[in-house]
């Protein structure tokens, strides 16, 4: 029974990071309408998941490390896994649907896939490679088509929101590599928003996009709560996941966080989306199915799922 629970606690862990994760990007939209600025929002979203963090591996009497070697990964990690892809997420926002925003992750393992096999980490593969071309096309029917978004003026902020799934991507290989995985992933995600609200606060200041949270608590400040309990949770499933079942078969969450994005934004919303929208998430959804293996290897590429 143990046995059994502990080889399903992997799929548990993706559907909670599938509908948490799916729901920021409702509460990204909430947070900009509600008068919030990208980099201040990636600012108070690192602090408050670093104060969560921060208490609950002090409460385990388990320190943060701090070694030049921590301070060096946990700037990568921050970089690649917050100030970058959310602050690109967060300019997004405010000019893309929360649906599409979500269609967007849906990258992430076929670039994981793409990099690694660049990298020479994974084979070639004629299925997989047309996963790769399936992601490709998918992006195209978000921007080619006259009638595919509600504004043509949001293109660019569609391909804004892709450089955050490269982000992810690179940041799953990375977290893979042998060596990062000692920290442990609660600290690891400490560590990395602490860096990252560093990162972040001088950033808000200097663009003038630094705000105050008010009392009583707003829209704003509940959407930036709710993201920042959101990111200490599911980035820390994320990177626990990763630890036992590998990147691979982590990155299959963005099955679940496309599907429930699409339709938290449709539920908080009213969110509606063309028929070119639509095709784009079927074809993304293949393009996922293909890259992804049919069976997780037992190496350190997928682990055991």
């Amino acid at each position: 029974m143990i046995v059994r629970l502990k080889a399903l606690l992997p799929w548990f862990l993706l559907l909670f990071m599938g509908v948490a994760w799916g729901l920021s990007f409702s509460l990204a939209r909430i947070a900009v309408s509600a008068g919030g600025m990208a980099f201040g929002i990636t600012f108070w979203q690192n602090a408050l998941c670093a104060a969560i963090l921060l208490a609950y591996t002090y409460a385990r009497r388990r320190p943060l490390p701090v070694s030049g070697r921590h301070i060096r990964f946990y700037f990568i990690v921050a970089l690649l896994g917050t100030s970058i892809p959310a602050s690109c997420f967060y300019l997004a926002a405010e000019f893309v649907p929360a649906g599409v925003l979500s269609i967007t992750v849906t990258l992430i393992p076929i670039l994981t896939y793409a990099i690694a096999l660049a990298m020479g980490k994974e084979d070639k593969s004629a299925i997989r490679m047309t996963g790769i071309a399936c992601g490709t096309v998918a992006i195209l029917l978000l921007v080619l088509p006259e009638a595919s978004l509600p504004d043509r003026a949001a293109i660019p902020w569609v391909l804004l929101a892709c450089v955050s799934s490269v982000c992810y991507a690179l940041e799953n290989i990375y977290l893979a590599q042998p060596g990062t995985h000692e920290t442990g992933p609660v600290r690891t995600a400490c560590g990395m928003n602490i860096v990252s609200a560093v990162i972040m606060a001088p950033v808000a200041i200097g663009t003038g996009q630094m705000f105050m949270p008010s009392l009583p608590l707003g829209a704003l400040e509940w959407a930036v709560i709710g993201l920042a309990v959101i990111t200490a949770g599911a980035y820390t499933a994320f990177i626990f996941v990763i630890n036992i079942a590998g990147p691979l078969f982590a990155s299959l969450c963005g099955y679940l966080i496309t599907l429930a994005g699409v339709f938290w934004g449709i539920a908080l919303f009213g969110e509606t989306h063309s028929p070119w929208v639509w095709a784009s998430l079927v074809v993304m959804l293949v393009g996922l199915a293909l890259v992804t293996p049919r069976a997780p290897d037992h190496g350190n590429e997928a682990g055991t799922a």
